[in-house]
């Protein structure tokens, strides 16, 4: 009967030390890292929101934008938003204003900018050289700040990072495919 015991108390003194051994080896393995990964200070920082736009949204915002940054200047142009992007205004030209449209193939850039080159042009009746009819709206309009004509490359340049937004938002263009009605931005919000 000992002999029993013995072996009974020393299959328990085992299950036991099992025990201890996998409550120790639980204890000391180290967790998997699900910690949250370090973030920066978000100080000077921005955080991204993708936007999907339409043309007629978009028309009514551009030149919203347009008006208000005219301020109490008179603003006689208007941008709209078609296959193409198309200008329409009156540019002075010997004492008259000549009617002028202009259109533009957009082109959104790597680093969120817009390029708009130029397609054709109409003042009137005159067959006036592109790079002379965008000098002339250059000199002739109050452009946002980051709106910079090229003449000489036929071509609008729109520095997006320069535009000034509310609350120092910025905007990325992704996409902007007028022709399939497919308008791309990422906003980037600022989180000081």
């Amino acid at each position: 009967m000992k002999s029993k015991w013995k072996k009974g108390f020393f299959v328990l003194i085992g299950i036991d030390l099992l025990i201890v051994i996998f409550v120790l080896f639980m204890l000391l393995t180290p967790a998997s890292d699900h910690s949250v990964p370090n973030q920066k200070d978000p100080a000077g920082e921005y955080v991204p929101f993708y936007v999907q736009s339409n043309k007629e949204d978009l028309n009514k915002l551009i030149n919203y934008y347009l008006q208000k940054e005219a301020g109490n200047l008179p603003v006689d142009y208007q941008v709209k938003l078609g296959d193409k992007v198309e200008l329409f205004g009156t540019i002075p030209f010997l004492s008259r204003d000549l009617n002028m449209k202009l259109t533009f193939e957009p082109e959104a850039q790597k680093n969120g900018d817009l390029i708009l080159r130029q397609k054709t042009i109409s003042a009137g009746r005159l067959h006036l050289p592109v790079s002379y009819v965008l000098k002339l709206i250059g000199d002739s309009y109050q452009l946002p700040s980051g709106v910079e004509i090229k003449p000489n490359n036929k071509l609008v340049y729109i520095d997006m990072q320069r535009l000034k937004f509310k609350s120092d938002t910025k905007v990325k263009v992704n996409k902007f495919d007028l022709k399939n009605d497919k308008i791309a931005f990422t906003l980037l919000v600022p989180v000081k």
